[in-house]
């Protein structure tokens, strides 16, 4: 049994891809931004949105899953380094000292992600949970603040540390500039399945650093490999949870490489 994005040839198979988006650049991009998704998806209003309501940029990716919310959800909740991973390319996150461990199974320590605060994509690196409506919508966001000296060169959702709380807001909200939000959601669909939806969306650079290191033209091919990927592994570990649910099974045995 091999874990979601352990295999060696994957993750190298992967790294060439995230160099031929790199190369091709704009030639795909609009392809790659909204991967999945059709045109209402793409449009819609999504909760966590209105968190930057003017975007340097966005990118929205869809799968549809043979699986009720209730059963894709657990798997959204307990994202994140040092729990469930992110069911992507382990190697390469690690590569870059991310200490990614993805997991199969769904471990009832790692299901509260509103108690947790946080989704954290490395181990000093961190995304708030905005809002958690659970079989709905999952919002992280990653903040920067110009008086922050812990905010470093901002590259999108993921990169920057957590913001502080505020305790006025009902969803643990910040004052904090918000420097992108990453949010999943999930929508039954009437002939049956969820249709679970990705969107990244990401503010205008405040700096020069943040110009380079923030680039659409850098970070948009690389996160469309991993989510990509993500999203079909959460897929994957779905329909296989549904099956054994309904063959009446005690676990899920998957063998995604």
């Amino acid at each position: 049994m091999t874990a979601p994005g352990r295999g060696w040839l994957a993750n190298g198979l992967a790294g060439v891809r995230v160099l031929g988006h790199l190369v091709t650049g704009p030639l795909l991009r609009r392809r790659r931004m909204g991967w999945g998704a059709v045109c209402s998806e793409v449009e819609a209003d999504w909760p966590g949105n209105e968190l930057i309501p003017d975007p340097a940029w966005t990118a929205t990716h869809a799968v549809t899953v043979a699986a009720s919310p209730e059963q894709i959800w657990p798997w959204l909740a307990q994202l994140g380094q040092g729990r469930g991973g992110f069911y992507s390319f382990e190697r390469l996150e690690n590569l870059i000292g991310c200490q990614i461990r993805n997991v199969d199974r769904v471990p009832p320590e790692h299901q509260d992600v509103v108690a947790a605060g946080e989704v954290r994509l490395a181990p000093q690196m961190a995304m708030r949970v905005a809002r958690a409506e659970i079989t709905a919508d999952l919002v992280l966001v990653a903040d920067f603040r110009a008086a922050d000296a812990e905010t470093t060169d901002a590259v999108g959702p993921g990169s920057a540390h957590a913001g502080s709380e505020d305790p006025g807001s009902p969803t643990g909200g910040s004052a904090a500039a918000v420097a992108g939000v990453w949010s999943l959601h999930l929508r039954p669909r009437p002939e049956g399945g969820t249709r679970l939806i990705e969107r990244l969306r990401y503010a205008k650079a405040r700096s020069f650093p943040e110009q380079i290191f923030g680039s659409r033209h850098l970070i948009e091919p690389i996160s469309f490999v991993m989510s990509k990927e993500m999203l079909c592994n959460i897929r994957e570990l779905a329909e296989r949870g549904a099956l054994a649910s309904r063959s009446g099974a005690d676990h899920i045995e998957p063998t995604l490489a």
